[in-house]
């Protein structure tokens, strides 16, 4: 019983004695700062400099437009489930959640001068009515830019004069265009050659990313600014 005090302070200067040292290891010794237990609670992304992000430009575009240029970005819809999205001049014209976009062919109509919307409409090229994109289209003014993204099926209701239409305006592609193609395109009123700014894929059980449909196509670019008003 007499052993009892003295081994309760050898346990109790024991105990101490490696409290101390598990201390002095974790923080490194008296002037370290620290570091040691700030490398437990540091992970090794954060150990390192980050590297600066690359900036953004208008419409998210890798490098700005140049002077009188309209910065674009659009993307087509994705199989029947995503709806497209066109943004120009960082503006969203048309994308699911502006509530603007439908089945079909997706269309933004815009000044090629001051780079505002005109109109913006979609026109379901499965069940509805062709003409009613033809009064759309037929009464465009010279300089006039137009945005053509597809979702689901863009062609099924096309007619010859939808094809011509589209080609004056510079496509290549449209003439192709079938049943659940994927197309982005970029024309204007007036235009005297084919546009740099389309992209069409075909529907292909062969190719396609979806069960049913292609996959969806995304085109950026810069757009020079018109010489006359729409």
């Amino acid at each position: 019983m007499r052993l009892a005090g003295p081994l309760r302070i050898v346990a109790l200067v024991v105990t101490v004695g490696v409290t101390w040292i598990a201390l002095s290891i974790l923080l490194g010794g008296p002037g370290s700062h620290f570091p040691r237990i700030q490398q437990l609670f540091t992970s090794p992304e954060s150990s390192v400099t980050a590297e600066p992000r690359a900036r953004k430009y208008k419409c998210g575009l890798p490098q700005p437009c140049p002077e009188e240029h309209l910065a674009f970005r659009m993307v087509s819809g994705a199989a029947n489930v995503i709806g497209p999205k066109i943004c120009l001049e960082d503006k969203m014209l048309m994308s699911s959640v502006k509530d603007n976009v439908g089945r079909g062919l997706n269309i933004a109509l815009v000044n090629g001068v001051s780079g505002e919307l005109i109109e913006a409409r979609a026109f379901d090229m499965w069940a509805g009515d062709v003409n009613d994109l033809l009064k759309f289209i037929r009464p465009l003014h010279e300089g006039t830019l137009v945005f053509v993204a597809s979702y689901d099926d863009p062609a099924t209701k096309m007619n010859e004069e939808t094809r011509k239409l589209f080609s004056d305006l510079g496509s290549k592609n449209v003439k192709d265009l079938a049943f659940r193609d994927s197309w982005v395109f970029v024309g204007a009123k007036g235009v005297q050659n084919k546009s740099p700014f389309e992209q069409h894929v075909k529907n292909s059980k062969h190719t396609n990313k979806y069960e049913g449909w292609p996959e969806a196509l995304e085109m950026e670019g810069c757009i020079p600014r018109r010489t006359m008003a729409s």
